[in-house]
């Protein structure tokens, strides 16, 4: 069993993917769902939390017409998806009684707040979910990039990146049996070895701001929350060598 993770203001980053169940693209309703109670529990614990969520889930769905794109193009095309989401999931949190704010990093004010650092902190400390969409708002950067540089705008604590497996390994498990999972890690290793938990400039960032990464398994009731109480494995990429 892992030990309890004592942060106080933590990102979430959940990939596109990870909201699509079973199914091959698109929203799955009940795993929608599921994320919401998981966070629903998380803040009732007294954390604070922001939100980063992919858009692969969307994105594939139209991979096919983006084929032969150029990179600037289907980069708002992912964006965008983000965005589409980010709604689903606050409208799944509003649902459970969870006040929530999205904030996009490109204006559309019809559907949600632009990004304003203040508004987002006010908003954290009164006990909102913030969901980040639109990634950064300039093509070329991931939404992992993205996660981490709002959790450093945001003074988190800790970047939480929910992932298809129980933490980093030292080869992919699915093809090398004898892979290893990390408990912990360094920034360095990581880097190094190119573990690929994130990309580089997101792992970058989170060094240069002393900022932990927790890589855990999102599938299965209660993930972020059993993670945070030392239930569930994780890997904690963390010190400097």
């Amino acid at each position: 069993m892992a030990e309890p993770l004592a942060f106080k203001r933590i990102m979430v980053k959940v990939s596109g993917e990870g909201l699509m169940g079973q199914e091959s693209y698109g929203l799955d309703k009940a795993t929608v769902m599921a994320i919401a109670e998981d966070i629903k529990s998380v803040v009732s614990m007294g954390h604070e939390v922001c939100m980063v969520i992919g858009g692969g889930n969307i994105f594939r769905g139209v991979s096919v017409a983006a084929e032969g794109m150029d990179r600037t193009s289907a980069d708002y095309m992912g964006m965008l998806a983000t965005v589409i989401n980010a709604l689903a999931v606050q409208n799944a949190l509003e649902s459970v009684g969870v006040q929530t704010r999205v904030q996009s990093a490109i204006s559309m004010n019809e559907v949600c707040e632009p990004y304003i650092r203040r508004r987002a902190m006010r908003h954290l400390e009164i006990g909102r979910v913030v969901i980040f969409a639109a990634g950064t708002g300039n093509p070329y950067f991931t939404t992992d990039s993205a996660a981490a540089l709002r959790a450093a705008e945001m003074n988190c604590e800790a970047l939480l990146k929910a992932t298809q497996v129980d933490g980093v390994y030292s080869a992919d498990p699915k093809k090398d049996p004898n892979a290893t999972r990390y408990d912990r890690l360094s920034f360095d290793k990581v880097l190094a070895e190119d573990l690929r938990v994130m990309d580089t400039a997101a792992i970058a960032l989170a060094r240069e701001n002393e900022m932990p990464i927790v890589v855990f398994n999102m599938h299965g009731e209660g993930a972020v929350t059993q993670v945070l109480k030392g239930e569930r494995p994780c890997t904690v990429i963390g010190e400097k060598e």
